[in-house]
């Protein structure tokens, strides 16, 4: 059978089983059954038409000897596994409201994914957008009925969704770790787990309706930041297209594996592990949740979590350096923040002293534009806050992925950016995550994202929703009946979701502000070489 064929059964067998033929009566729903090269996995029917296959193995439980260690793609099974449940989240602490429930239901075995269909029969395959979590790289779930249950997928799309390793178990580096790796390199287990998630839709993805040479990674916080990663990392020609939400691969800094390595020792110490493989071993015997209660136990500040760094496998580069080189992977992007982002109340002598020790020479033109010279609070801004909140958006997100788009616009790669400013109802301003409920078409009455939404609401997440998929299918976000949406290009413009649901235009988002980002990497960089 020719590729075209088989995909087209293993079509035939999913949207059968949903009674969606067309020109016939509705028939009673049953299970969809779906065979992957692992084994055969029976959904269920997804409420308004297609399937969900939840809980999907893409590998083998990380746990004992395999814990900091790459990824084993999952060993087929006999029969046809049950798919009708989230797997579980990835071990993580609690971190406020937000992953609460996550945190109390983690476990270390955890490397499942979930594949939502939509209503059918299909003409021809459908894109396919693979969605990476945020929470820091420490906490979150891609087992969410936000993500899953929503109606983007009603726009023509496969999405699928994964947990990845999390903090401790999915970034830890140490030297003891790095000389047993074949690869000679450490940490990153967590971006292995979402390559070989993508490497298992490659290969399974057709037998769901989904093609597997058309794949957006998309992602929010760190899910944006790992999709960047994605794109300067051995994941390239993996996927066809990227959207980064509140979210690049150059903030945090991507550590050394040197510097990697040394956080990571000390963080075995902190743990009460001896130094070398004796301590690693010593770890592995612990159980998942015992290492994770000894490390909330350390006062707090001793040690942070570890994160992704330049371990010379999966990132072999210093992400800066390979998106100015424009090196990175090529393909459209379509990128946005928040208007308001992220707030932390810092005392003004913390403020300054942080900005004089990251400027530099520049310090000084950074606290004016900030209205924090001569000792001053700092200037408010109607639309994006306090001058503390300007700061942290613009060093954080706006102006690292304003660079990061310059630079793809300078390799000749399609660039598309949006500024969300619709503040979820019964709230005063967009802030981070705000955007999600619209993305993915949920809109839940309760929770962080919880909210009374209203008809406008749902008409803007449907303008959403067809920008993004849009995008997925052509890398491109216009399409028939939606207001034009311009490219990046060198003009830098961008479109604006306004609290009142109107999209407006506009060019060079914080062009000060992020001119001095600029010329402070540039010292950066021109100083490290």
């Amino acid at each position: 059978m020719t590729r075209a064929v088989r995909t087209m059964a293993a079509l035939a067998l999913v949207y059968g089983a949903l009674g969606a033929s067309p020109g016939h009566a509705a028939t009673p729903l049953r299970a969809p059954i779906v065979s992957t090269q692992e084994g055969r996995l029976r959904g269920r029917p997804r409420p308004g038409g297609g399937a969900e296959f939840l809980g999907i193995p893409y590998a083998e439980p990380p746990v004992g000897p395999l814990r900091w260690k790459p990824p084993v793609p999952v060993k087929p099974w006999r029969g046809v596994r049950s798919a009708v449940h989230f797997g579980a989240p990835c071990l993580q602490p609690p971190l406020g409201p937000w992953n609460a429930r996550a945190a109390a239901s983690g476990r270390e075995d955890c490397l499942y994914l979930n594949v939502i269909v939509p209503r059918g029969p299909l003409k021809r395959p459908l894109p396919v957008m693979f969605w990476i979590h945020g929470g820091a790289n420490i906490g979150g779930t891609g087992g969410s009925a936000l993500y899953n249950f929503g109606t983007l997928v009603d726009h023509g799309v496969v999405l699928v969704t994964i947990n990845y390793r999390l903090g401790l178990f999915g970034f830890l580096a140490d030297p003891a770790l790095t000389r047993e790796s074949p690869h000679h390199a450490s940490g990153n287990y967590g971006l292995m787990d979402q390559i070989l998630a993508l490497r298992w839709v490659r290969a399974n993805i057709a037998r769901f309706g989904g093609d597997p040479h058309n794949i957006t990674i998309f992602g929010q916080s760190a899910g944006g930041t790992d999709t960047g990663l994605l794109m300067a990392s051995t994941a390239r020609g993996l996927f066809q297209r990227a959207i980064e939400e509140s979210g690049t691969p150059f903030v945090p800094p991507v550590a050394p594996l040197a510097q990697a390595e040394r956080a990571g020792a000390q963080l075995v110490a902190a743990l009460g592990a001896m130094p070398g493989a004796a301590g690693i071993a010593q770890l592995r015997r612990m159980s998942g949740r015992t290492l994770l209660e000894k490390l909330s136990a350390l006062p707090r500040g001793s040690v942070r979590y570890p994160l992704p760094d330049v371990d010379g496998w999966v990132i072999r580069r210093v992400p800066l350096l390979t998106y100015a080189a424009g090196r990175e992977a090529p393909v459209p992007l379509l990128f946005g923040t928040t208007t308001r982002e992220m707030n932390f109340p810092l005392p003004l002598s913390v403020v300054r002293a942080s900005i004089r020790h990251a400027a530099g020479s520049l310090a000084p033109q950074v606290l004016a534009s900030y209205g924090f010279a001569h000792g001053a609070a700092g200037t408010r801004n109607a639309k994006y806050g306090s001058a503390l909140n300007q700061l942290l958006a613009d060093d954080t997100f706006r102006c690292p992925a304003v660079l990061e788009a310059r630079w793809h616009v300078a390799a000749a790669h399609r660039v598309y950016e949006y500024e969300f400013d619709h503040p979820l109802p019964g709230h005063a301003f967009a802030v981070h995550s705000s955007e999600l409920p619209y993305v993915f078409g949920t809109f839940p009455s309760h929770g962080f994202l919880g909210a009374h939404f209203t008809a406008s609401d749902r008409q803007l997440s449907r303008m959403i929703e067809r920008y993004w998929t849009n995008f997925a299918k052509t890398g491109n976000p216009n399409g028939p009946g939606l207001p034009a949406w311009p490219a990046f290009g060198r003009r830098e413009r961008f479109v604006e979701f306004q609290a009142n649901g109107r999209l407006t235009y506009a060019s060079h988002i914080r062009r000060a502000h992020c001119r001095l980002f600029r010329e402070i990497v540039r010292a950066r960089m021109s100083a490290s070489h």
